[in-house]
């Protein structure tokens, strides 16, 4: 067994001075540096300081110790080994933070190069959806390489690993049986990030529910849904079922309106109300203005107004605005138009009984 040559005391020296080092380099380097990065235009060097600069400030701490630890008066020299390992557990840990805060630093650049709050904003909640899974993803495998590489670093554990590998045949195969509704949300978290069936803030009908996508994880998705209910659906659920998206391709939309009314309507008038009353509506987008008979029953005509708006909201509104003022039209101007029921009285004995009250 090794004898100890130098005492803890000893060591507090080099471990002083470096985190009395780290300080001052903080309370110089620092200011300076969020003093260059706001005078850039640029706010990645901004984000990249607030978010990198703590972690980065520690490995330098720790490379600076550990480099102070290996002069020869502290090799092979227990207490120093000991401290050295401390070190390397804590530059494990530091390094793991940095590469966390690195994909912090990514998801501020992509917020700022690609804004989800514009009118087309197509591609900015692709970017968004691919980079939320894969940032959840990133952090799972940074944080299990920092377990694994901070558990190598002990002798036991490498030995207990020669075993654990020579049954990692059945271990894997039970563990799959078990976890297999997990593994397949993780499968479909990924297929999700690749293939894109929806994306953020896209408009979707899920389970009857009209909803906006809020949030995706690795295993579920929120759903908002237009009362701010919450609807949380498992991941693979959009994988294995149908489901209609709004915005699939672009958020505009056409909204349909429908009115009965009787033969008499004159449908000319009505399509040329509709063209006025989209004229100055600010929710309309200009591209859809259609009057249709689409249905005839024997008692009314079935008319179908067709227009069209920026995204569903706005359809949804402009349908609701569109149907008000096209009754009130109809009662105002045609009431005749409205639907009725007709009894022919010019041979009163084709009509039944119960009209003629015998």
């Amino acid at each position: 067994m090794l004898a100890i040559t130098v005492s803890y005391q000893e060591l507090a020296w080099p471990v002083g001075g470096a985190l009395i080092a780290g300080l001052l380099g903080h309370l110089l380097v620092y200011p300076v540096l969020k003093a260059v990065a706001a005078r850039t235009k640029s706010g990645v060097d901004g984000s990249f300081i607030g978010h990198c600069y703590a972690p980065g400030q520690w490995i330098v701490i720790l490379i600076g110790l550990r480099m102070a630890l290996n002069l020869p008066r502290y090799q092979a020299d227990p207490a120093a080994e000991f401290v050295l390992r401390l070190i390397g557990l804590g530059l494990i840990v530091m390094v793991s933070w940095l590469a966390i805060r690195l994909v912090r630093v990514l998801e501020d650049y992509l917020s700022g190069r690609y804004d989800v709050g514009v009118s087309d904003n197509l591609r900015a909640r692709k970017i968004h959806t691919q980079f939320r899974v894969l940032k959840r993803i990133a952090i799972v495998v940074v944080a299990v390489l920092a377990l694994g590489t901070a558990l190598m670093t002990f002798e036991r554990v490498r030995q207990l690993g020669t075993t654990v590998l020579a049954s990692a045949g059945i271990i894997g195969l039970v563990v799959g049986m078990a976890a297999q509704r997990v593994i397949g949300n993780f499968i479909a978290g990924l297929q999700v990030a690749v293939t894109q069936p929806f994306r953020i803030d896209d408009v979707v009908i899920v389970e009857g529910e009209w909803g906006r996508i809020e949030e995706i994880t690795l295993t579920y998705v929120v759903v908002k849904i237009w009362d701010l209910r919450r609807l949380i659906v498992p991941i693979n659920y959009f994988i294995e079922k149908p489901f209609q998206n709004w915005t699939r391709v672009s958020a505009d939309i056409l909204g349909t309106v429908f009115i009965h009314l009787d033969y008499t309507v004159p449908v000319a008038a009505v399509r040329r109300k509709l063209d006025e009353i989209l004229q100055g509506h600010e929710l309309w987008d200009r591209k859809v203005c259609v009057v249709q008979v689409t249905g005839a029953t024997e008692r009314s005509v079935e008319l179908r107004a067709l227009v069209s708006a920026a995204d569903a909201s706005k359809a949804w509104t402009l349908r609701c605005d569109v149907r008000e003022r096209l009754i009130d039209f109809v009662r105002s101007d045609f009431p005749a138009a409205l639907p009725r029921l007709r009894i022919d009285l010019a041979d009163p004995g084709r009509l039944p009984d119960a009209v003629l009250g015998q």
